[in-house]
């Protein structure tokens, strides 16, 4: 570990760039939003340690995607080189929303899944004819303005913080622009049926299989148009379409193109968000008057010297009052003159004595300020191990004030995603009663980890034992040793889930996590 003192809100970066809020870290680096003091207006900042073997690849490769002038992938305006003992890279920013945080909430709308899909694979088509490539392309890098504007993020980022000794050749361009292809495609699935082709990823929950094969997402969500499914399965499915396989991001997005043209009901709509609504998922419909055509001749109107003097206000109001007097009115106008006048007595009463009681709850108090939240039981989660315990007599370590002591998994063989044997193993932090959590702050042992945090619903008060009684709140692939884990305000439960994906490498071919130190904070 490093003696250098993390970098923290309110730092100020060569004199201009202001740190506000840590967005993620993956891969060693961290990425921020700050606040540009010259230009006013917020920029996304890329951090790098300067003493991380991979900062000249970094650097380069921020100034390689300048040559992709595409409008959807986020600009590079600065680049610093060794400023406070960090590389730094701006970039614009972007006041967007992920896509990954809509598909958590429902599907999208078939035109709205293929005019996303295809900006997107418009975009990594011309990266690509340019030697660039994402490898890292989920829902949680797409994001969405209110406006209906694409945005990408990630842009080669994976490639750059690679080892550094690591020279890609012309075979793993190949591979990695591959992979991009089949992201496109697993992007376009998700959008339809909001689950997400070979694992859990951003908060998706996987896909469903038969016989080994991804079925179709018409068998798996009721409405999805046949040519969006078949463009899906002709990128996931490449053996099923001998002959019409899409392996090429360009070729993606021109038969996204052309299924809108052969499809009114694809592309027929605007493709904008409604910018006076947050809610981009809505779609207000347009309403366009209808009726039978006005006559040939209309009727003349009867001229004004012909027409009755209209009544005043007090002969309306008289007529009006006439008609409430008249039958079973009369019954009703009572009730309610009865009724106004027994809330005037009793809301005399109870004034009167809470004037002289006095109301304790007159002034509402405070919010209560953030802090450390006290953890009542750490307790090991394995809800797919054939005894569904992992290594139980280790769970006190967090507990204790021993930082080079605590909780690790089981040593798994092969894969760093435990030998392929199950989804991931954690730990359960119990907080003893429902909290509203903010930030988790996790100390690691080894690198590099893909983890997740999942939270329990505040109605459950026991220990969950499943996956599906819980939900994913964030997530990190590639964290390192020391991390911090931001949550969305909304968070009010009584057990925190850390759950362990890809574990490092402690040997040859053999993968083990631990988990030293767990810290909650919240309300």
């Amino acid at each position: 570990m490093s003696d250098r003192r993390p970098h923290v809100s309110g730092d100020v970066l060569a004199s201009r760039y202001e740190l506000a809020d840590l967005v993620s870290e993956s891969l060693g680096a961290s990425n921020w939003r700050a606040v540009d003091r010259v230009l006013h207006r917020n920029v996304r900042v890329e951090l790098l340690p300067s003493d991380d073997p991979r900062g000249a690849n970094f650097l380069e490769a921020a100034r390689r995607s300048t040559s992709v002038t595409d409008h959807r992938f986020l600009r590079v305006l600065d680049l610093l080189q060794d400023e406070d003992g960090v590389h730094v890279v701006v970039r614009e920013w972007a006041k967007a929303t992920p896509l990954s945080r809509l598909l958590a909430q429902s599907p999208l709308p078939n035109r709205r899944a293929a005019a996303i899909v295809a900006e997107v694979a418009e975009s990594l088509a011309h990266a690509h004819d340019r030697g660039l490539v994402h490898r890292r392309l989920t829902p949680h890098q797409i994001l969405l303005k209110e406006s209906g504007a694409v945005r990408i993020v990630g842009l080669g980022v994976a490639t750059a913080l690679a080892p550094a000794d690591h020279q890609d050749s012309d075979d793993d361009l190949a591979s990695y622009r591959a992979a991009d292809v089949v992201a496109l495609g697993k992007v376009l699935y998700a959008c339809l049926v909001s689950r997400w082709p070979g694992g859990h990823v951003d908060g998706l929950r996987a896909a469903p299989t038969e016989h080994g094969h991804l079925l179709r997402p018409r068998q798996v969500r009721a409405g999805v148009l046949r040519d969006v499914d078949e463009i899906c399965d002709r990128i996931l499915e490449p053996s099923r379409h001998p002959y019409d396989a899409l392996t090429s991001a360009e070729e993606i997005a021109r038969a996204l193109y052309e299924a809108g043209e052969g499809d009114e009901d694809l592309f027929d709509e605007p493709l904008g968000y409604d910018v006076t609504s947050p809610d981009l998922l809505r779609l207000d419909p347009v309403v366009e008057p209808s009726g039978p055509p006005p006559g040939l001749e209309p009727p003349r109107r009867r001229p004004k010297a012909y027409e009755p003097k209209p009544p005043t206000r007090r002969e309306r109001f008289t007529a009006r009052m006439q008609m409430m007097t008249h039958g079973d009115r009369a019954l009703i106008l009572l009730g309610l003159i009865t009724a106004i006048v027994l809330s005037g007595v009793l809301a005399f009463l109870v004034g009167r004595e809470a004037g002289q009681v006095g109301d304790p709850y007159a002034q509402s108090a405070p919010e209560t300020p953030v802090r450390v939240l006290p953890l009542a039981r750490v307790v090991d989660f394995d809800p797919q191990g054939e005894d569904r315990r992992e290594n139980p007599e280790l769970t006190q370590a967090i507990l204790d004030d021993d930082p080079e002591t605590g909780w690790r998994t089981s040593t798994y063989y092969g894969r760093a995603d435990l030998g392929g044997l199950k989804d991931g193993v954690g730990l359960i932090l119990d907080l003893g009663t429902v909290r509203q959590v903010e930030q988790v702050r996790l100390r690691l042992a080894g690198t590099p980890t893909d983890l997740s945090i999942l939270t329990a619903p505040s109605s459950i008060s026991e220990l969950p034992r499943n996956l599906d009684d819980l939900r994913e709140v964030a997530t990190l692939n590639s964290a390192a040793e020391d991390l911090s884990v931001a949550l969305p305000r909304d968070v009010r439960t009584r057990y925190v889930v850390v759950w362990l994906r890809e574990l490092p490498q402690i040997g040859d071919g053999e993968y083990r996590g631990e988990i030293r130190r767990a810290i909650v904070r919240g309300r």
